[in-house]
């Protein structure tokens, strides 16, 4: 048996671990949701640039500034703020299952 047979055999016995499999349907959960809020902002915005371009420029109060740019910057931010939300997340919760399977493990 050489080193690799060894490390196919670990990687078997971390996919069979029910904590493994618990850590992929959580972090397969949360990047869909995500992923679903992302596109459904984005295409909410591309649907009113669609259908209501004409809402999107109107003036803000008295100044130049029309609805539209804060409405985008939204779209813009809110996928930075989901990108550091996962980030966060993966860092506090999966690195740190991840790395308690593979030390169970033996690695």
């Amino acid at each position: 048996m050489n080193e690799r047979d060894g490390g196919d055999e670990r990687l078997h016995r971390i996919a069979e671990d029910p904590r493994y499999q618990a850590l992929v349907r959580l972090r397969s959960r949360i990047s869909w949701t995500m992923s679903a809020i992302v596109v459904a902002i984005f295409f909410g915005y591309m649907l009113l640039v669609a259908f209501a371009g004409s809402f999107l420029g109107t003036p803000i109060g008295a100044m130049t500034t029309t609805i539209g740019i804060p409405i985008g910057l939204f779209v813009i931010l809110s996928g930075i703020a989901l990108t550091g939300i996962y980030v966060a997340i993966a860092n506090r919760r999966f690195d740190i299952d991840a790395t308690a399977l593979l030390k169970d493990h033996g690695e």
